[in-house]
């Protein structure tokens, strides 16, 4: 109002007559009233620099908490210009052009006085609380930095935004925002960055993004947008960074960006629905790529070769996908390469061929490599890993297996923080050389078949925090040397384990502290028996229970575990389209069978089947001994059999599957049509002679408990590849000791697929288990069949495997079959253990285990003396 005071006297001091009238008076002063209202309307609705600072008090008013003091200089006593995060132009003195209030905390809505400040360059709300609508922008045409990122904005995004045609940056990520990007977007011609990553946001990616040649950076991810990668962003020549992950894109890679997106230095796609085979130009496509994420889709077929083209290429993620193959050893040109990861994948390795390319990798600190198909020993050559920065290694989930110890050239690998070498079949001792590896944090070796003693060197590794060797074949006692280590958590649970437990360090602390399964271990904090002399048969007793607990315990767990797996997991791809298998099984002639069966005579009879015969031979040419099995086709479903044995042998190959030696489609000398299935001859018979006395009192030697534990295993190792590793989910549908052969090493081998069934389609999942359509029924074998097809289920299911395997598990630890006449009304074989589980499960267990747990108390009270 000075102004306005003041041009009010200028003009009356040059309208005041020198010698006024009295009517000349009364005119001035009705002009005078007449301009001074004039001049005070017109006041208030000019422009005024200084009105910006109404519009910053305004969003201030609306903040509901903030950091003690920060706005106490937003006041009348000084000029808004200098409050801390306001900037005014020098050209329009008062005038905001920039707010800047990041990472402050600031909570409550985003005042639409905003929109007012219209001389306004930069806004910078980012890291704050900030919730409700966004602020109106339409007016806001100077503006080209919008930050309102990582608050807790709920609305659609902002068409109007489009008429901010000077806006260069805009992030809105990490907020609550929904609705579809709008495709006029396309417009915003100078646009450098736009992040609008973790919202809400759906629909597809607009291809008019296509026409913002200044675009460098673009991150839409973690949203829920849809459809396939639009082509028209591979004309973003200028293109830097570009993050499509975590959405629900579909379609193959987008090779519109190989064509003109040389610039790119960071691609992610991770964690959408892309599928089909990675382009094998990739690598030359994308040239200056330094950053490379297409995890957790569903991309297929082999690493391409060309990516180890990629010069620069320092990170590469592909796990969680469906590649196989071998492992490209292309990689290993990737000199700035520092983080590798190929996980879950069914990848291979040439032998050490892959390690020996990786040595290459001079920059290389993290290699993850677990559930794949790498197999064979561990390489000598993973020492030459030494000469990189690696830091963490992760084998685990492959089928490592080895005549000897882990490589003692781990050791050379000193910078190791992390070791993970758990769920592989590896054999042998812990290397004594891992002791150079004094930065080592981690170290996992669970789940394999490891012996000898826990190593006392392991007492040195003084960073060690976490061990896990549980689930091997350790033995001896727990070396005192553990009680050194500063150890977050100790897990030895199911070896062989004896003596007395340590006290000190993180021995007392029972809750990071897993031992059980270890029976020969006694005193510590946990629950296991004191380390004192006691009566022989107290002693006695007490191992009894405590050997059949733990040995139905485990097989129970085993069981639960097994079954939540099965729950879970879903196969990565469809079967194969099915060939006939002719394609697959040589063939042979009926005259050759005939002869190798002595004309399929009764003395070489072995046993019948619901569909047919099983015939001893011996090929003459081949010089191998057979098991034939002959089909009988004027029984109903044989025909069918036969093609699903076949079919379900097609192309899978595990060695706890009976494989097909020869398939046999004919006519015998009749001219009837003739059908045959040959297998390797099991001397050792199946588990069922095994278990079970004959009525002419030949029987083998029996089975002792950890003979039927190895079997156990054996026929779990069967299912699990069956249901979830063979490529085409199988279900088995006929789990019984008779259809369990025994080589000459006494490894057990499942057979009879005459009525397997195969997944069909994902729509048949059911809750709880993988549905799969069977080509014949559900069939079975009564007492093994799962009670819901005894129900009327109609579609087979991995968990009846899974309970028919549990049948046998009983069946092999109490020494009685399902059928047994004992179980009659409502007792079961399920229930009658069940019944006297824990305290008096010995009265259930076959009496060969009964003696020989017996035994092994009555041996460990003689050796504590």
């Amino acid at each position: 109002m000075s102004n306005c005071r003041t041009s009010m006297s200028v003009t009356m001091a040059s309208t005041r007559p020198k010698r006024p009238g009295k009517l000349s008076m009364l005119i001035l002063l009705g002009l005078f009233l007449l301009f001074f209202g004039t001049i005070k309307i017109n006041c208030a609705t000019l422009p005024d620099n200084s009105t910006d600072v109404l519009w910053l008090q305004a969003f201030r008013n609306e903040i509901s908490s903030a950091p003690s003091g920060w706005f106490n200089s937003w006041n009348s006593s000084s000029n808004h210009c200098v409050w801390p995060g306001v900037r005014c132009s020098q050209l329009h003195p008062g005038r905001v052009v920039a707010l800047e209030l990041s990472g402050l905390n600031l909570v409550g809505p985003i005042s639409s006085s905003i929109g007012n400040l219209t001389f306004l360059r930069t806004l910078n709300l980012s890291r704050n609380s900030f919730s409700g609508q966004l602020p109106p922008l339409i007016h806001l045409q100077k503006l080209q930095v919008l930050d309102l990122s990582m608050n807790q904005l709920h609305d659609s995004f902002p068409y109007a935004i489009v008429n901010c045609s000077k806006l260069r940056i805009i992030n809105l990520s990490k907020n609550f925002l929904v609705g579809e990007i709008p495709p006029q977007i396309g417009l915003m011609s100078n646009l450098s960055v736009l992040f609008l990553s973790w919202n809400n946001l759906t629909g597809v990616i607009p291809p008019t993004l296509g026409n913002i040649t200044t675009i460098d950076r673009l991150g839409v991810a973690y949203n829920n947008l849809t459809g396939s990668i639009p082509d028209e962003l591979g004309k973003l020549q200028n293109m830097l960074r570009l993050g499509l992950g975590a959405n629900m894109l579909s379609g193959g890679f987008p090779e519109g960006l190989l064509n003109r997106s040389n610039s790119l230095q960071y691609l992610a796609l991770q964690s959408n629905m892309l599928n089909s085979k990675l382009p094998p130009n990739i690598g030359n496509g994308l040239p200056k790529v330094g950053e490379l994420y297409l995890y957790d889709n569903m991309f297929e077929g082999q690493i391409p070769a060309s990516l180890g083209n990629i010069s620069g290429l320092q990170r590469l993620e592909l796990q969680g996908n469906s590649l196989t193959g071998e492992i490209t050893t292309s990689l290993g040109n990737l000199q700035y390469l520092y983080y590798l990861n190929l996980e879950k994948n069914n990848l291979e390795a040439n032998g050490s061929e892959f390690f020996n390319a990786l040595a290459n990798c001079r920059s290389l600190e993290s290699l993850f490599l677990a559930d794949n198909q790498l197999q064979g020993a561990i390489p000598n050559t993973i020492g030459n890993l030494s000469i990189t920065n690696l830091v963490q290694l992760s084998l685990a989930g492959n089928k490592f297996s080895g005549t000897g110890n882990i490589p003692i050239q781990v050791g050379s690998l000193t910078g190791l923080f992390v070791l993970d070498l758990s769920s592989n079949k590896l054999t042998g001792e812990i290397p004594d050389t891992l002791a150079k590896c004094q930065s080592i944090v981690t170290i996992q070796m669970a789940q394999n078949f490891l012996v000898g003693t826990i190593p006392k060197i392991l007492g040195m590794l003084q960073s060690l925090s976490m061990l896990n060797l549980s689930h091997n074949y350790f033995s001896g006692a727990i070396p005192e040397d553990l009680e050194r280590l500063q150890l977050r958590q100790l897990d030895l649970s199911y070896n062989h384990l004896q003596g007395e437990i340590p006290k000190n360090g993180i021995f007392g602390n029972s809750t990071a502290v897993s031992l059980q399964g270890n029976w020969g271990l006694c005193g510590g904090d946990i629950d296991l028996p004191t380390c004192t002399a006691a009566s022989w048969k107290r002693k006695a007793g007490y191992y009894l229970i405590r050997v059949l607990i733990p040995v139905f315990g485990l097989l129970s767990l085993a069981l639960v575990i097994y079954l939540l797996l099965l729950i879970k997991r879903t196969p990565k791809r469809e079967c194969l389209s099915m060939h006939s298998f002719g394609e697959n099984f040589l063939k042979i002639s009926y005259k050759d069978l005939a002869e190798a069966t002595s004309d399929f005579s009764e003395s070489n009879l072995v046993g019948r089947g619901s569909h047919g015969t099983v015939y001893r031979g011996k090929l003459k040419e081949a010089k191998l001994e057979v098991a034939v099995k002959v089909f009988d086709l004027d029984m109903r479903g044989a025909e069918k059999s036969f093609l699903s044995e076949c079919e379900a042998l097609r192309s899978i190959q595990h060695r706890n599957l009976l494989p097909i030696i020869r398939a046999c489609s004919t006519v015998d000398y009749t001219g009837s049509v003739f059908k045959a299935l040959l297998y390797e001859y099991m001397p050792n018979g199946n588990l069922d002679t095994w278990l079970h006395y004959k009525g002419d009192g030949k029987t083998p030697k029996h089975l002792g408990f950890s003979q039927r534990l190895s079997l156990a295993v054996n026929i779990a190792d069967a299912l699990d590849y069956l249901h979830h590793d063979c490529g085409r989910p199988t279900i088995h549908c006929d789990v019984k000791p008779s259809n369990i052969l025994l080589n000459d090493d006494m490894n057990a081998l499942l057979g009879d697929f005459g009525i397997a069934s195969f997944y069909v389609d994902s729509s048949s999942t059911s809750t709880g288990s993988t549905t799969i359509t069977s080509s014949v029924g559900v069939k079975g074998t009564i007492g093994y069949i799962a009670p819901e097809y005894a129900g009327g289920a109609r579609k087979a299911s991995t968990s009846g495997d899974v309970y028919s395997f549990g049948i046998v598990l009983l069946e092999m630890m109490t020494g009685k079959r399902p059928t047994d006449p004992m179980f009659k009304d409502e007792t079961n074989i399920v229930n009658f253990v069940d019944n006297n589980f824990p305290r008096e499960i010995y009265h259930v267990l076959d009496t060969r285990l009964t003696e020989e747990c017996k035994d092994f108390a009555h041996a460990k009270t003689v050796s504590e003396g």
